[in-house]
């Protein structure tokens, strides 16, 4: 039976880190699912739909990642999906405090969701998006922290934006 893993996230912008998380879920799952969260609490620089394209076409010669969004409870996308295991990445004991209570509070919801932690590697563990917005909207490179298609579209959309 193929196993499938849920990836979600804002991925507002994917970084470096979220792509490593994404290609070692795929060694260790049949089917990885990108799921960007539609989040109107967020204040997002980037739409989901721009979050979407980008995310598809880095990852578009691997035919076990695909690419969705989503809103709503997460647990109900999983069931939707027919996927019961969550995949998280963490960098820091705050990012495991955090998803520790996310894991719980998706199981209450709903008992057959299982929730498997990743660590990040270390090379990507002091990378966050806020991080990367902070760079290009100073006028930066982070060409370090996010693929080439994420920082052109980044810089497309704050072009537009001035």
């Amino acid at each position: 039976m193929k196993k499938t893993v849920i990836y979600p996230g804002s991925f507002d912008p994917l970084t470096n880190g979220h792509i490593n998380i994404i290609k070692r879920a795929a060694k260790t799952f049949d089917e990885v699912i990108i799921a960007v969260a539609v989040n109107s609490n967020k204040n997002s620089i980037m739409s989901v739909d721009e979050r979407v394209s980008v995310i598809r076409s880095i990852f578009k010669s691997n035919k076990k990642i695909k690419t969705d969004k989503f809103s709503g409870l997460l647990v109900k996308y999983a069931k939707s999906k027919k996927v019961n295991t969550i995949i998280r990445g963490m960098r820091t004991v705050q990012d495991f405090e955090y998803e520790l209570q996310m894991a719980t509070s998706n199981n209450k919801l709903d008992k057959s969701i299982e929730t498997v932690f990743m660590v990040a590697d270390a090379n990507y563990a002091h990378i966050s998006s806020s991080l990367i917005k902070d760079i290009i909207k100073l006028g930066g490179s982070a060409n370090e922290f996010v693929h080439p298609k994420v920082e052109s579209e980044l810089k497309k959309i704050l072009k537009k934006r001035k």
